[in-house]
């Protein structure tokens, strides 16, 4: 089981993505534990302001320490796991399968979904947070960021799936991307299932699939192959 924390300025965000497929399962099952506290409860004055214009001028405006470090600190103290902080961030490590796999042994997270020009730099120093981006391109905040950690990190975990192999079996699991996958029916508007899937020849079958995933990182990721050597 993991315990997710988020802090974010806008917490129904994650009310349908939370309350549907594999997250919902995961979390009836009793594997997944989420608590969404917003920012905004600890700002100090009545229009609960949580950010302001940026030292040294420039656009925009810049998420205080202030709130954030009295939320984070009010949140720490809501289950005994100490947890792994990550501040969502453009400026972060590159999230990753390798990131997901390594992330889903933790037994608590506490995301920091930001908004505005930024963090305050003080937030990310003073609470000794690591950063994650996930992609070179800028979001409106890190709400959106946090579910897609929160997404590949659940599955993951025993049990979310149902079937163990599942997770086993997709892009990036094994640094290559999927093989072509395929259903019924067996023709479609003239465009067959290729026969050896049909043949029942399971050590074929897996060699053909090794062979396909190969092909296709090649020609629509070939940097994924150099990180493999």
């Amino acid at each position: 089981m993991i315990r997710i924390d988020v802090l974010t300025l806008f917490p129904h965000v994650f009310d349908s993505p939370l309350s549907c497929s594999i997250l919902k399962r995961a979390r009836d099952n009793g594997l997944l534990e989420i608590a969404l506290t917003d920012v905004r409860d600890f700002s100090t004055d009545n229009y609960r302001k949580v950010d302001d214009k940026p030292y040294g001028g420039g656009p925009g405006m810049v998420m205080m320490p202030g709130p954030v470090f009295d939320c984070y600190e009010h949140v720490r103290q809501l289950s005994p796991e100490k947890g792994r902080t990550i501040l969502l961030s453009p400026q972060g490590q590159k999230f990753d399968q390798a990131k997901a796999v390594e992330l889903s042994r933790e037994k608590r997270l506490i995301l920091i979904a930001g908004k505005y020009e930024g963090f305050d730099e003080r937030i990310r120093t003073g609470l000794g947070a690591e950063q994650i981006s996930i992609g070179d391109y800028v979001l409106n905040g890190g709400e959106l960021a946090a579910m897609v950690i929160i997404d590949a990190v659940v599955r993951l975990l025993p049990g979310a799936l149902g079937d163990e192999d599942s997770a086993k079996n997709d892009s990036f699991s094994e640094g290559l991307l999927e093989y072509p996958q395929y259903t019924r029916p067996e023709v479609f508007r003239g465009m067959k299932v290729p026969e050896i899937l049909l043949s029942g020849d399971h050590a074929k079958i897996a060699e053909w699939r090794k062979q396909q995933s190969l092909e296709r990182t090649k020609n629509n990721r070939p940097d994924l192959l150099r990180k493999r050597g």
